[in-house]
Parts: structure tokens; C-alpha cells; sequence
């Protein structure tokens, strides 16, 4: 029987019982508890089998409530926040006493974000409290982004997804710590570089770090597909290298021709940064599904969604 459902109310109801829930956002569907409950939060890491230093994101329905949260705003922060409140945008920043160190990795620092998705941002308001929302997927898998892509991983594990369908972001939030109040990127993600700059000027980014990260989405090897995955800027040659091997490819726009290709995915025929970021996810649930001998994924250009899509990229090609 599916576990997916559109039912707020039901959603509610598991999470005031400190159940776990499967949410959507913009950006990916997340594996959602109570961050007052250990009884909650505890279940989210042993069903991900996601360890228990990496910090998680609490969601809060509006900016208004960011000060029952955290302790202090830089004033960058609080510029970011007013430009990209609700979107897909996280904020890490000095946490009140109040927030338990089982959301944070035992850090001093919280990770918080307003998402733009209805569904969400309707259940937040029908809550007495935030929620954690780590990726609805198993530790170092590839993300979702559809209610499908949920139960498949977890329909014996939790009791319900709650279908906000696509996400239309596709990837995850961007992550902005404050160091000497000054932003820096611990994860490239659905906001661009060029963008956030814009409001709050130059940044900085520290996109990885193995031990004690500072933030979500910073090891190394992440959203990884089990077929073996290559990501390269001469997409023609590595395919003629492969020899008789199954291939799947992930090109941005134009469509590739090699008698090896079982399976090819355009992302955007229009070039459309947003549009290929989008469909990011599903094109590696898609390929990840065919039995292939490898995934090969072209380069995307260095510049807006093109890093982030590359970020993603690289990190599923880590063994």
C-alpha cells in the first residue's frame, strides 16, 4: 500500500505524536521531526543512516520567527534573509541554548532556512514548532524529488509522504555561514553565487569539509548514484574510451550519437540553467534504475546554476 498521501492533516497528527513525515520543498523532499524531540530527530538519522555529526536544517514558516532560533543576525544575514526569504537559502548562525545540540552536530551554530513550497509552509503554520529536514533519501544517495522517489526508498521505514509534487528547484538550498560576520558558502546549492553576491557583495566558499563539518551537504561523496558515475568536459571521448559497456549519459543540451548510449537525458534544450537543475535528480534516479555499466555526465558551464549543478555532479562521481 503507498505511504503517499496529500492529507496536511495526517501529517500533523504523526509529527505532534513525534513521528518522522516525508515533506516536500522547492528544492528536495526532506525527512521531517519535531527539533524539540530526541525521540524524533534520533529516528530521522537511524532511518537516513546518516551519521550523527552532521548538522541538520531546521525549517521555520517565516522570517519573523528566525530570533526563537538563533542568537544573533549579522546584518548581511538578516539582508540575505529579507532577499531570498522564502526560498532556497540557508542561513547557519550562532544557535539560542534552547536548540538541541542533536540538531547541530554538537556545534554552537544552527542551520535554518524559510523554504518556498505551499505545502510546507502550510504545515509549518498548523505546528508549535520548526522542523528538521534532512533529504528524504538513505545517507549518500541521490536526493528526491518526487513523492515516488521517497517510497521507494523508505516505504518500510516510515508512515507517510507528504505530496507536494516536483520539486522545482531540484537541488538542494544554498548554505551561508558568518565568519567575522562576513558570508561564506559551505554548499553551493539553488541560489546562485552571482545572485547572493549581489546582495550582500564578495563571498567566500568552503564548499567541503570531511570531520565535524560546518553545515549540511559538506562531504565530499554525496546524492551518489550506485552505478558508477564519470563527470567530464569532453563528454565525445570518454564515451569512444568505454568500449562495449552500457552507457547512460546526462548532457545540458545537445544529444549525443554512440551505438554504446542505452539511455540519454537532455536536461534543458533551451540551455536553461533552472530547467536543468530541476531535473537534475530524476535524470540519476532514471539511469540509476537501467542496469548500466556506468553514468556519464557532461561538464555544465562555470557560472550560476552551472556551479552548483557541477558541484552535485562531483560529488556523485566521488568513490
Amino acid at each position: 500500500m503507498s505511504i503517499i498521501s496529500k492529507d496536511i492533516s495526517k501529517a500533523v497528527a504523526l509529527l505532534n505524536a513525534e513521528d518522522i513525515v516525508a515533506i516536500p520543498t522547492e528544492t528536495v523532499y526532506g525527512l521531517a521531526g519535531n527539533i524539540y524531540s530526541e525521540k524524533a530527530i534520533t529516528s530521522i538519522f537511524e532511518t537516513k543512516k546518516r551519521p550523527f555529526f552532521n548538522p541538520l536544517i531546521v525549517h521555520i514558516p517565516s522570517i519573523d520567527q528566525l530570533p526563537n532560533i538563533v542568537a544573533y543576525i549579522p546584518e548581511k544575514a538578516q539582508l540575505l534573509a529579507e532577499a531570498f526569504w522564502p526560498g532556497p537559502i540557508t542561513l547557519v548562525l550562532k544557535k539560542l541554548d534552547t536548540i538541541p545540540d542533536l540538531i547541530t552536530g554538537g556545534k554552537d551554530t544552527v542551520a535554518v532556512r524559510v523554504p518556498n513550497h505551499p505545502t510546507i509552509l502550510k504545515l509549518l503554520n498548523q505546528l508549535d514548532f520548526p522542523l528538521a529536514a534532512p533529504s528524504a533519501n538513505p545517507f549518500s544517495s541521490i536526493s528526491p524529488t518526487t513523492a515516488e522517489h521517497v517510497e521507494t526508498y523508505f516505504i518500510d521505514s516510515i508512515k507517510m509522504v507528504l505530496d507536494g509534487g516536483h520539486c522545482t528547484s531540484g537541488i538542494e538550498s544554498t548554505i551561508i555561514g558568518f565568519e567575522n560576520d562576513e558570508p561564506i558558502i559551505y554548499r553551493l546549492g539553488s541560489t546562485a553565487l552571482e545572485d547572493i553576491e549581489a546582495v550582500a557583495g564578495k563571498v567566500k566558499i568552503k564548499n567541503t569539509k570531511e570531520v565535524s563539518p560546518d553545515a549540511p551537504g559538506m562531504l565530499a561523496r554525496h546524492y551518489a548514484p550506485k552505478t558508477q558515475t564519470i563527470l567530464t568536459d569532453d563528454i565525445i571521448n570518454v564515451i569512444k574510451r568505454q568500449g562495449n559497456k552500457r552507457i547512460g549519459v546526462i548532457v545540458f543540451n545537445t544529444k549525443l550519437k554512440n551505438p554504446n548510449i542505452i539511455s540519454q537525458i537532455i536536461l534543458s534544450e533551451t540551455r536553461n540553467m533552472a530547467e536543468a537543475a530541476s531535473k537534475l535528480y530524476d535524470a540519476l534516479h532514471q539511469l540509476d534504475k537501467q542496469h548500466l555499466d556506468v553514468i556519464i555526465a557532461e561538464q555544465f558551464p562555470d557560472y550560476g546554476l552551472g556551479k552548483s549543478i557541477n558541484d552535485r555532479l562531483t560529488r556523485a562521481t566521488k568513490s
